[in-house]
């Protein structure tokens, strides 16, 4: 009778490390995942970041990256854990699981938060950074991003053409005669913003606020959704961590 105890709970470790080693795997294929998610926010989506009154947007960004980092070492981790049978280890093992498994949730509803509350922000700050800070000293990146979106997103000024009346650069005279940014036109030449014909620049096409703001909840939800899909994965994982730290433990006994 003793021999077919031992004999079944051997069966059931065996059977768990296999499982959590396969599950090792997919989670170090995610933490990858994760970390590109976060990566490609920041390196080709970050234009329009100074744009933004919040940091919010930026935190989710680098909470992924670090969260997807952490992931593919755990998962590494894991493996060893796992086959060495070292119940130390995979407490660590755990312990990480689960620091992980609140980072990204953190990330998910940090993205929710942004989320709810991104159109009041960008009706409150949009207007007065564009008018502003566009051609201001040490404000290059704002010039940059703001000339990006108008030309990525066919529009021209925050609500309107109009609010490039209130800018401080037309208003200084730098602007050569412009009443608007050249990036507010259809076709981009020097000089073509002292024209602010609809048949010129974008008149009607409305203004940056609802198109950026759309741009942004769409990254967001990607963000949300990967923080809180991978953290619910990681719950199996923790059970099954759990499951062969007691088998092991049973066995040791």
């Amino acid at each position: 009778m003793g021999e077919f105890n031992e004999k079944k709970v051997t069966c059931g470790t065996v059977c768990l490390k296999y499982l959590l080693f396969t599950y090792n795997c997919c989670f170090w294929l995610a933490g990858l995942a994760v970390m590109a998610v976060g990566i490609w926010t920041l390196a080709l989506k970050s234009d329009y970041i100074s744009l933004l009154a919040s940091s919010t947007y930026l935190a989710t960004a680098y909470i992924l990256v670090v969260a997807g980092v952490v992931v593919m070492v755990t998962g590494v981790l894991g493996c060893c854990a796992t086959f060495k049978e070292r119940r130390n280890l995979l407490r660590l093992y755990f312990i990480l699981l689960l620091i992980i498994f609140l980072l990204e949730i953190i990330a998910g509803i940090l993205a929710y938060v942004y989320y709810q509350q991104l159109n009041t922000e960008l009706k409150e700050n949009l207007k007065d950074t564009m008018i502003k800070r566009y051609h201001q000293p040490g404000h290059e990146g704002v010039t940059s991003a703001v000339d990006k979106l108008q030309q990525e997103f066919h529009c021209c000024g925050s609500n309107n053409s109009q609010d490039w009346r209130d800018s401080e650069w037309v208003r200084s005279g730098e602007a050569a005669s412009r009443v608007v940014p050249d990036s507010c036109c259809k076709t981009v030449v020097p000089g073509c913003g002292r024209r602010d014909h609809a048949s010129n620049i974008y008149k009607v096409e409305g203004g940056c606020i609802s198109k950026l703001e759309a741009f942004i909840q769409e990254h967001l939800r990607v963000i949300g959704a990967v923080g809180i899909g991978i953290a619910c994965v990681q719950v199996f994982g923790m059970i099954f961590t759990c499951c062969l730290y007691r088998s092991l433990k049973l066995e040791h006994y």
